[in-house]
């Protein structure tokens, strides 16, 4: 018998001298104490503060809203009526998606006679509406994950807090989804405008190294303001914040990267879940980014925690039940 354990309240630390914490004190901060013990703090914090369990929600969140968003795009293809858009759109997504026949089945869809037209227009409402809601949905368990672990047992009122998530949406999802479409569809974007539309050699390289410096600060910029308006306390500035998003967007990459290599060099992957190859790869890939998300939040929980002098990043929960660890 054990008693349960939770996350340790970090202190607003901004109120303590009334200065304004930037990248500088984080930096500070992180070289005095140490990468290892801030690591290892954070990831105390990140399990404690149910961060696996905040993952998983906002990774199949996070899925529901990039479905709909293909079908948009697709939607979208067909409704411009012109048959090299449809073709790119198609192509990048069947390189994209690890299963047989996806592209060609898209690209059936959007390059087809013209009653698809009207389908075509459903799609993009339809999938734009579905992916809007499920965005905004996301962006709730963001907050209810990050007030975790910061150890904050209680999250906004439910009409602010899905008011502020569907703002954040609003706000967020272009840099999110020019992001997300750079970094993991950039390449495969690259290849299918160079089979439609000629591109040269050149401005195909120009492309894909712009594209990964572009993507990286897209992200890393929209993962510090949703860590400065998402937990339910006054935040640093964005560019204490960015340590923690800098390291969010790392691990997801790094995660990216083993994931296709993963699937290309293993060639059962797409024989063994067949048409749902793709499915189960966006779920993968969900599920690692939003581990690696919240292990950023944690790493700007503890460095806030440190400067505090919080050495210990969990305590026990009076207000719970002792429970049997299995």
């Amino acid at each position: 018998m054990t008693r349960v354990t939770t996350a340790r309240l970090v202190p607003v630390t901004v109120e303590m001298d009334g200065d304004e914490l930037d990248a500088e004190d984080a930096w500070h901060l992180a070289r005095h104490h140490g990468p290892w013990v801030i690591a290892k703090g954070a990831f105390l914090r990140f399990r404690f503060g149910d961060g696996f369990t905040n993952s998983r929600a906002l990774a199949l969140q996070g899925s529901l809203a990039v479905i709909p968003f293909l079908l948009a795009l697709t939607g979208l293809a067909a409704d411009l009526d012109q048959e090299r858009p449809a073709e790119v759109v198609a192509r990048t997504i069947e390189q994209v998606s690890p299963g047989h026949g996806t592209g060609d089945a898209l690209a059936r869809a959007v390059t087809g006679p013209k009653s698809s037209e009207r389908a075509g227009e459903v799609a993009l409402t339809l999938g734009l509406l579905l992916s809007l809601v499920s965005m905004t949905t996301a962006m709730g368990q963001v907050e209810r994950g990050s007030n975790r672990i910061y150890g904050i047992r209680r999250d906004r009122r439910a009409v602010t807090k899905y008011g502020r998530a569907a703002a954040l949406t609003a706000i967020l999802a272009i840099p999110l989804g020019l992001g997300f479409l750079l970094l993991v569809a950039g390449g495969s974007f690259a290849d299918a405008m160079t089979q439609t539309y000629d591109w040269p050699d050149g401005t195909r390289t120009a492309f894909q190294l712009a594209r990964w410096p572009l993507g990286l600060v897209l992200l890393v910029f929209a993962i510090a303001v949703l860590l400065d308006h998402a937990p339910r306390r006054r935040q640093p500035a964005l560019s204490w914040l960015a340590l923690g998003a800098g390291v969010a967007v790392i691990l997801s990459m790094g995660a990216t990267a083993a994931l296709a290599a993963y699937v290309h060099v293993s060639g059962s992957f797409g024989s063994t879940y067949g048409p749902l190859a793709g499915i189960v790869a966006l779920l993968l890939w969900s599920l690692m980014s939003a581990i690696a998300f919240f292990y950023g939040v944690a790493i700007c929980a503890q460095l806030e925690a440190l400067r505090a002098g919080q050495d210990v990043a969990v305590e026990d929960d009076p207000g719970r039940p002792h429970a049997t660890v299995v």
